[in-house]
This record gives C-alpha cells, sequence and structure tokens, in this order.
C-alpha cells in the first residue's frame, strides 16, 4: 500500500534518546496518561515488540507499538501474533499520513517477521484501509468482555495458516490496567 506523504517525516525504530517523546505523544494523543503508562510496562517486561516512531528532524510526532497477542484456538492450542495498541500521533500533526505511514511500516515488519495475525482494538472507520477485518468474521473473539463487534479487528498476515482457525485472543497483562 502506498499512501500521500503529506509531511517529511522519517519512521525508524524506537531509541533510548526517543523514550520521551514517545511518552509525551502517547500522553497528548489520548489526553491522559494510561496509554503512556502501559508503553512503559511493556518496554520492561515484554522482550519482543515491535516500536516504530515518526520523527521530524530530531522530534517525535509519532508512535506505534505491536506487541504478542495470543490465539487461544477452541481445540486449546495457541497460535502467537501481535496486537497493534497503542498509535499515537500528536495532535497537531494528525490527519497529515504520519499514522498511516506508522501502520504500513509496522505491519511490514511483522509480516517480514513471520507472524500470521494483526489485532487491533480501534477505530472501525481507520483501520480497514490496512486490511482489517472485523475478527468475529473470522470467528475470532478478544478475550476483554464488552468490545463492540466492529472495534476488535484482525489483519491475516498468513491466510493459509490461519484459514478455519477460531478462537480468543488474549493481549499481554500490561493491558489490563486500561479502559
Amino acid at each position: 500500500m502506498t499512501f500521500d506523504k503529506q509531511l517529511d517525516f522519517d519512521i525508524q525504530e524506537e531509541s533510548e534518546q526517543d523514550l520521551a517523546g514517545i511518552r509525551l505523544v502517547q500522553r497528548l494523543a489520548f489526553q491522559r496518561d494510561d496509554e503512556a503508562d502501559v508503553v512503559d510496562r511493556l518496554r520492561e517486561n515484554c522482550p519482543v515488540f515491535i516500536s516504530l516512531v515518526a520523527k521530524i528532524g530530531d522530534k517525535v510526532v509519532g508512535h506505534i507499538l505491536f506487541t504478542p497477542a495470543r490465539l487461544i484456538q477452541n481445540q486449546g492450542w495457541s497460535i502467537e501474533g501481535l496486537g497493534l495498541t497503542p498509535l499515537a500521533v500528536l495532535p497537531e500533526y494528525q490527519k497529515q499520513g504520519i499514522g498511516t505511514g506508522l501502520c504500513i511500516e509496522g505491519l511490514t515488519r511483522a509480516a517480514l517477521a513471520g507472524y500470521p495475525f494483526v489485532v487491533v482494538l480501534g477505530d472501525s472507520a481507520y483501520y480497514p484501509r490496512f486490511g482489517f477485518k472485523p475478527a468475529s468474521t473470522y470467528g475470532i473473539q478478544c478475550a476483554y468482555e464488552d468490545i463492540p463487534d466492529e472495534a476488535f479487528m484482525i489483519k491475516m498476515l498468513k491466510p493459509k495458516i490461519m484459514t478455519g482457525v477460531e478462537g480468543v485472543v488474549y493481549y499481554r497483562q500490561e493491558f489490563d490496567s486500561v479502559s
């Protein structure tokens, strides 16, 4: 997928120098600390993740994080994929292609790393442009209760492996504190 890049920004893996900027982006984009706190806890506790920043010069203007998500099949065995969350862009830079660029790059890296799927709890008007579909259409549910059907979506990165797979997706426990 290509997109019209409206600003000149670079996307790269997070570095130690980006951590304060990432926290600020998360706080300002969500207007609270919950998502920023979860990102910090995941960075401390999660051995495998994809964390990308969008930068204009040295300024972090966007951030996306992919962490392990486990699909427990109805037969009892599991498949490891990724959960995309959170995606954040500084309010003054939103709707200028930064979130799109981060999603495309992150999904590309997830596919290259061999993950069979990515799930997201998010805006049903935004994520379908990247190939996400309601997970329920595949018989896949979110472990969290009271999640609107259209908000829990999945993108199949390896459709052949995922054919006929049904079950429940569990995010890492660090997400349990976010409402």
